[in-house]
């Protein structure tokens, strides 16, 4: 599929001034049941039953993604686990050419147990449209799948527990290119430490399974939202640009 002129495409995720009453005007949605605050992570112990903690085993012998989602949904294995309301497994095609992998869920993703639902997921909706594609078309995941206590970054502990889960996800799915949205997934999952400011927009590689695979990394759809500025528009228009016309080679080439 033909890339359309830039300064369209650009403008084409463009939100509502945050004052505006298209968003504003919403009702906000219902408080979700308290839940025990779990333990800390210097004292929590993980259960040893292989539903509560998958074997790498386990979770190495999945053949499909809802074999996958079978055998991990249950996990307990880091403190985030007893504090969700879902797990989020991530979605998308599963024989995606195009896979974005974000930090961890937050509010609207732990009440619906999916990724990328609240408002930077509006955002993200619109990013992928602005190349052409729907969000069908690619698959989206986060570094962890239970949301941390109020949005706060996943600890390296904490990413550690899930990577092997995500790492089995990408394996399964064999994208042409990995999205990496923002520092986090950029750190936990590529090993890049320098910062999402300088890394953005510059090629990576990650080894995943026996396929060494393009990583392009960008801001995350929070960080346009916050920093609503052509400039930053514009830097993300022209990463995930990139990322299409990497997956859009003739094969071989």
């Amino acid at each position: 599929m033909g890339l359309v002129r830039e300064p369209v495409q650009a403008a084409a995720f463009d939100q509502p001034n945050p004052a505006s009453t298209s968003l504003s005007a919403r009702p906000p949605a219902a408080r979700p049941t308290p839940v025990a605050a779990p333990r800390s992570a210097t004292s929590y112990v993980p259960p040893t039953d292989p539903i509560g903690c998958p074997k790498p085993g386990v979770v190495e012998a999945a053949t499909s993604l809802a074999d996958l989602h079978r055998t991990i949904e249950g996990c307990l294995a880091c403190p985030l686990g007893p504090g969700r309301l879902k797990f989020v497994f991530g979605e998308g095609n599963p024989n995606a050419k195009l896979m974005f992998v974000g930090e961890g869920p937050g509010r609207d993703e732990d009440l619906q147990g999916r990724p990328f639902v609240g408002k930077a997921g509006e955002l993200l909706d619109k990013m992928i449209g602005a190349i052409g594609m729907k969000r069908e078309e690619s698959y989206i995941a986060n570094i962890v799948k239970c949301r941390p206590p109020d949005n706060r970054t996943p600890t390296t502990e904490e990413a550690h527990v899930c990577m092997g889960y995500l790492r089995r996800q990408i394996e399964l799915i064999q994208p042409v290119v990995l999205v990496t949205l923002g520092a986090t997934p950029l750190r936990e999952l590529v090993g890049v430490t320098e910062g999402i400011t300088r890394a953005r927009g510059q090629w990576k590689r990650v080894k995943v399974g026996d396929r060494d695979i393009p990583v392009m990394p960008t801001f995350h759809p929070a960080y346009v939202l916050r920093q609503y500025t052509q400039d930053v528009r514009r830097a993300v228009w022209e990463d995930l640009k990139a990322a299409k016309e990497w997956i859009d080679r003739p094969t071989g080439s």
